[in-house]
C-alpha cells in the first residue's frame, strides 16, 4: 500500500481493480524554448479551428512521435528535491553536465522536478558523481537508475538564498469549476472545447510518462537487454484525460530484429535459450520476473500485484514518484495498433476529441461507465461509438477503417496473431473531410443518432462504418476493429444499456428546448453542455416524461382491477380447466 503524499495518494485495491489515484500537480515555466512554448503554442492553434479544419501543416507519424518522445525520455532525469531549493541554483548545478533543454517542477509525495538535457552523455555524467545513499539501520540496494535524490550539504547557512517553487495545480478541475467555466463560454462550440482544454493530458503530464516507461525500461533491460517499453492506450492515443491510467507495453520484439542481420558467411549464430511450452506461459515467466524486479529493486514502485492468469497477463503496480497508476503486459502488439488508429482518428478532426471528451464525460456524470470492472459501458466502447457516428455523417468526418487499408502501401502491411492490422501511417495522405458542422449539432445529432438506434437487432462497426445485423444476442455489440471476432462491449448488461438510450434521449430534448429558449450566459445558469452534466437536470426531464405516460399507466391498472372484480362471476370450467371471460 503506497503511504500519503504531498497532493496525491497512489493507492492499490486489494483485489486485481484499478483504483483512482491523484494526479502530480506541475509547475509551468514559461521560458523561451521550453515545455511552456510549446504548449502555449499548442493552446494557440487549438483556439484558431472551429470546425475541424486543420490547416495544411504537415502531421507527424504515430511511429514518429513515439520515437521522439522515447528519445526524449532517455536524455530526462528525475529528481526529488527539498521543499524549498533555489531554482537559479539547482539549474547552474545540473549544467555542469551539460546543456538543459527544458524542465518544470511537481508535487507528488514531495517537491520532483523533471529535467531534459540536450545529449543522453550528460544523464551518464551525472550519474557517474552520484553516491548511493548510507543507512544507519537499513540496507540500500545500489541500483543506479536516472532516479536521483537531491539533498544540501549544509540547508542552514542557503536558507536566505533558497527561493520556494510554487506548484500551481494541474489536476482536473472540479465539479463545480467546470460548470462555471462552462456557463462562461460564448457558445456550445466553445464549451466542448473548453472542456476538452481542462481534461486532456498536458505537455507536461505526456513528458512524465514517457519518463516513467523510460525508467522501467533500464530495469527491464537489466534481463533484457536493448527491449522497449512503450506507453498505449489513453497515455498516447490523444483521448487521455488527467489522471488516467499508464498502460504499458514490454516490447522484446526489437531484440530479435537487431540480430536478424548479424550473419556472416556460411554459418548462423544463435543464442541458447530456455524452452516453454507455449507464448503464453513464457509471457507469464517474463512478467512475473520482472514483477519481482519492480518490487525488489524498482525505486518509487509500490503495491506490486502480478495478474499473470488474466486473459492478458500483466504486472500491476504504483510508480510513486510520478503518481500514476501502471499496467505492464507483453505481447500485446494489437493494443499498440489500436492506440496508433485511435491516434490517427483524433488528430484528423479537431472535432473527434472535442466531442469523445464531452460524451465520456457526460457518460461519468450519469455514472454510466466506471472505473470499477462491471457491466458498465467503457470509454473505448464510447469512443468507437462517436467515431461510427462520425462516419455516418455527410459527408463522412472521418474515413472508414477498411477505406484506410486502401490507401496503406508495402510498409503499412501488418499481420498480428493472424488478425490484418493494416492501415495507412501517414496521415498527409488522408484526404480532410468537407464537412462543416458545428460540434453544437454533432453533440445534438449524436444523441439523437443513438437514442434511437436499432440495438436490438444492430451492431456497430467502424471497419466499414456502417450498421450490422448482430452476430450474437448481446444488448450492445460493438466489433473490434481488429480482432473482428470479438465484442468489445459484451460485458454491458440490457439495464445499462436502455439507461443510456434514456439519458441520449433526454439530452437530445434538453438541447432541442434551449434551441427554442437559450438562456443569456450573464444567468450564470446551468446551459448546453453545462445542463447536461448536472444530473438533477436530466431526472427532472426523466420524471415529466413519466408524468406525462401516467394517464396511461391508470387506464391499465383500471383495466386490471376490472378483470379482478369480475372474475368470480364470470369463471367458468371448461374440460376442468378454469378459463376467465371478460364483458366489454
Amino acid at each position: 500500500m503506497a503511504a500519503r503524499g504531498v497532493g496525491m495518494l497512489a493507492r492499490l485495491p486489494l483485489c486485481a481493480q484499478r483504483s483512482q489515484v491523484l494526479r502530480p500537480t506541475h509547475r509551468l515555466l514559461s521560458c523561451p524554448g521550453t515545455v511552456a512554448a510549446d504548449v502555449k503554442r499548442e493552446e494557440q492553434s487549438s483556439r484558431n479551428v472551429e470546425t475541424g479544419s486543420e490547416g495544411r501543416t504537415p502531421k507527424k507519424k504515430f511511429s514518429e512521435v513515439q520515437k521522439e518522445r522515447r528519445e526524449q525520455a532517455q536524455r530526462t532525469v528525475l529528481i526529488r528535491c527539498p521543499n524549498k531549493i533555489s531554482e537559479k541554483k539547482f539549474l547552474k548545478y545540473l549544467s555542469q553536465h551539460g546543456p538543459i533543454n527544458s524542465h518544470f517542477f511537481y508535487e507528488s509525495f514531495g517537491l520532483y522536478a523533471v529535467v531534459e538535457f540536450s545529449q543522453k552523455e550528460s544523464v551518464t555524467s551525472l550519474q557517474n558523481v552520484t553516491r548511493t545513499p548510507s543507512m544507519e539501520t537499513e540496507a540500500a540496494i545500489p541500483f543506479k537508475s536516472r532516479f536521483f535524490n537531491l539533498k544540501m550539504k549544509n540547508p542552514s547557512s542557503q536558507t536566505s538564498e533558497q527561493s520556494c517553487i510554487q506548484s500551481s495545480n494541474h489536476s482536473p478541475p472540479s465539479n463545480k469549476k467546470l460548470s462555471e467555466l462552462l456557463c462562461y463560454a460564448e457558445s456550445v462550440d466553445d464549451q466542448l472545447n473548453t472542456l476538452l482544454k481542462e481534461f486532456q493530458l498536458t505537455e507536461e503530464d505526456i513528458k512524465l510518462r514517457y519518463l516513467t516507461c523510460s525508467l522501467i525500461e533500464d530495469l527491464a533491460a537489466a534481463y533484457f537487454q536493448d527491449c522497449t517499453v512503450r506507453p498505449f492506450g489513453s497515455s498516447v492515443n490523444s483521448f487521455g484525460k488527467l489522471g488516467c491510467d499508464l498502460d504499458m507495453f514490454l516490447d522484446l520484439d526489437e531484440i530479435g530484429k537487431l540480430s536478424t542481420n548479424k550473419t556472416s558467411g556460411n554459418f548462423l549464430m544463435e543464442f541458447q535459450v530456455k524452452n516453454v511450452p507455449s507464448e503464453r506461459i513464457a509471457t507469464q515467466k517474463i512478467l512475473s520476473v520482472i514483477g519481482e524486479c519492480l518490487d525488489h529493486f524498482g525505486p518509487g514502485c509500490v503495491g506490486v500485484q502480478k495478474i499473470l492468469n488474466a486473459r492478458c497477463p500483466l504486472v500491476r503496480f504504483s510508480h510513486q514518484a510520478s503518481g500514476f497508476q501502471c499496467d505492464l503486459t507483453t505481447n500485446n502488439r494489437i493494443a499498440l495498433k489500436s492506440s496508433e488508429l485511435l491516434y490517427i482518428y483524433g488528430t484528423l478532426d479537431s472535432r473527434v476529441r472535442a466531442l469523445v471528451f464531452s460524451i465520456r464525460c457526460w457518460a461519468r456524470a450519469h455514472s454510466l461507465t466506471s472505473s470499477i470492472p462491471g457491466s458498465w459501458i467503457t470509454n473505448f466502447s464510447l469512443t468507437m461509438m462517436v467515431i461510427f457516428f462520425l462516419q455516418r455523417r455527410s459527408p463522412p468526418i472521418l474515413p472508414t477503417l477498411d477505406y484506410l487499408k486502401t490507401l496503406a502501401d508495402a510498409e503499412d502491411k501488418c499481420i498480428i496473431e493472424g488478425h490484418n492490422c493494416t492501415f495507412i501511417h501517414d496521415l498527409n495522405r488522408i484526404k480532410p473531410s468537407g464537412n462543416t458542422e458545428t460540434l453544437e449539432s454533432l453533440l445534438k445529432e449524436f444523441f439523437e443518432y443513438f437514442g434511437n438506434f436499432a440495438f436490438n437487432k444492430n451492431s456497430i462497426n467502424i471497419r466499414q462504418g456502417r450498421e450490422q445485423n448482430k452476430p450474437e444476442s448481446s444488448p450492445l455489440h460493438i466489433q473490434n476493429p481488429f480482432e473482428t471476432s470479438l465484442n468489445i462491449s459484451k460485458n454491458v448488461n440490457q439495464s445499462q444499456l436502455q439507461k443510456f438510450v434514456d439519458l441520449a434521449q433526454e439530452s437530445a430534448w434538453i438541447l432541442s428546448q434551449e434551441d427554442k429558449d437559450r438562456p443569456s450566459p450573464s444567468s450564470h445558469q446551468p446551459w448546453g453542455l453545462a445542463s447536461l452534466l448536472q444530473p438533477s437536470v436530466l431526472s427532472s426531464v426523466s420524471l415529466a416524461k413519466k408524468k406525462r405516460k401516467k394517464p396511461a399507466s391508470e387506464r391499465i391498472k383500471n383495466l386490471l382491477e376490472s378483470i379482478k372484480s369480475s372474475s368470480p362471476e364470470n369463471d367458468t370450467h371448461t374440460n376442468g380447466k378454469r378459463t376467465v371471460s371478460t364483458q366489454a
